[in-house]
């Protein structure tokens, strides 16, 4: 009777799709509508049926349309419900695909200019492993990464739907692909899909892990004078919660890739948590009462930027970084350079970077830290030269993290119209002391 009973309770768990992420009808009683509404999205974007979510997956395809479908809903314009691109994977090629929906302003001098509210829709997908023998399937279901940053996108449609006659610029909602193989997605939707009015983008705000508010509400504007200004009004604001704004990069997303363009852009997270990647990211962590009071506020700061002054990038012009004549940007070249056969600069920080920088003496002993930016080109022949700090930090920082570019491998040249052609790179090479003396977090940031 008992191991009826036992198989009877796990077919039901099958049934629903959501396995550890089985909840009662009676959690939701006293629930408000929001936390209902962002359950539901949670819920459905972390269940098994999407399998993880892994870019180019059937899971990736029912997340977008599931956003599409829910913006319409929302009142929103979706411009497409799927801007495919591919990505290749060796021999092999991957369809991923972003979502983009409309919502525009009221003021006609104004509402050609764009607020960009972005959400990662890929997880890590399912893999498998060994216990006793026998093969197990395991799924990176992505409740906090980044369901909640997709929910969080979402609710916030609607909300600033309702408050359309309050907006001076217009909104963009997308979703994006792939975003874990290199940011793909976001890549695609300012060099492809959105290139015409790429300049008219004013500011990005990413969504990114929002489900944990007791690890701390976050917001990462790469000391933005402008951007910072906005959280330093809404702290006279009676909001249920203050984003913190941090100095260090919790880690990367799609924000970079905005960066990038010179676009001023916010990250919103909750910051890193032990189940980040694993099999236990699933919707039982969520603490959806703290996105409540986050979608306040973020409700607010995206209301600012939309009818204040435009941001300016790092505080400065907005005139758009210069490269010497006869070089391309990074993100221009039809075929990236490649360091050890990765087209991402994510593999040259961790393979040679961080494997070979080292804590300046002077400043591991009087506790300096923090970023510094580094120029350099990668020549025809695939080598690292004109190596120079574009922002700094301290010079025994400053000098070692042109220390170890400088003396950097060849690379596989980039490519422009069928020619080999120099490539201008910007990196960031984080120094982070920790309670370990000696040690520094590793976190490469590439800042095209």
């Amino acid at each position: 009777m008992m191991k009826r009973l036992l198989s009877l309770v796990a077919a039901l768990l099958v049934a629903t799709g959501v396995g550890a992420q089985y909840r009662t009808p009676l959690e939701d009683l006293d629930d408000s509508e929001t936390v209902r509404a962002l359950k539901e999205h949670v819920a459905y974007l972390s269940g098994a049926q999407m399998e993880g979510r892994k870019a180019g997956s059937e899971g990736e395809r029912m997340a977008a349309e599931y956003l599409a479908g829910k913006l319409k809903e929302y009142g929103i314009d979706v411009l497409t419900a799927g801007s495919e691109f591919k990505i290749a994977h060796g021999a092999d090629t991957l369809i991923s695909r972003n979502v983009i929906g409309l919502l525009q302003g009221w003021d006609k001098s104004q509402n050609g200019h764009y607020i960009v509210v972005g959400a990662r829709m890929d997880n890590l997908g399912m893999d498998q492993f060994t216990v006793d023998g026998e093969l197990v399937n395991r799924t990176y279901y992505g409740a906090n990464g980044n369901a909640s940053g997709m929910a969080m996108m979402l609710e916030l449609a609607q909300k600033l739907s309702y408050a359309r006659t309050l907006l001076r610029r217009s909104i963009l909602f997308v979703g994006f692909g792939a975003s874990c193989d290199s940011f793909a997605g976001s890549w695609y939707f300012l060099n492809r899909s959105f290139v015409s009015d790429a300049e008219n983008i004013d500011a990005m705000v990413n969504l990114d892990m929002l489900g944990l508010v007791q690890n701390g509400f976050q917001a990462y504007t790469a000391s933005n004078q402008d951007l910072d200004a906005v959280i330093q009004s809404l702290q006279g604001e009676l909001l249920p919660i203050q984003a913190q704004a941090v100095p260090q990069e919790p880690y990367p997303g799609d924000h970079v890739v905005f960066y990038s363009k010179e676009i001023p852009s916010v990250l919103f997270t909750t910051g890193r948590y032990s189940e980040h990647g694993t099999g236990r990211d699933t919707y039982s962590i969520i603490n959806f009462e703290g996105m409540e009071r986050e979608l306040e506020y973020i409700f607010s700061y995206v209301q600012h930027l939309a009818n204040g002054q435009r941001p300016l990038f790092r505080g400065r012009t907005e005139s758009k970084k210069e490269v010497p004549v006869g070089t391309y940007a990074y993100s221009d070249v039809d075929v990236k350079p490649m360091f050890l056969n990765s087209q991402d600069p994510r593999t040259f920080m961790e393979r040679w970077v961080y494997q070979y920088v080292k804590y300046p003496k002077y400043a591991l002993d009087n506790g300096i830290q923090g970023t510094v930016l580094v120029d350099f080109i990668i020549d025809e022949k695939g080598e690292v030269r004109d190596v120079k700090v574009s922002r700094g930090v301290h010079q025994s920082l400053d000098d070692e993290a042109v220390r170890v570019v400088s003396a950097s491998p060849k690379w596989r040249p980039g490519r422009h119209r069928g020619k080999k052609t120099r490539v201008a790179l910007t990196v960031a090479v984080e120094f982070r002391l920790t309670k370990e003396k000696g040690r520094f977090g590793i976190n490469g940031k590439t800042i095209n």
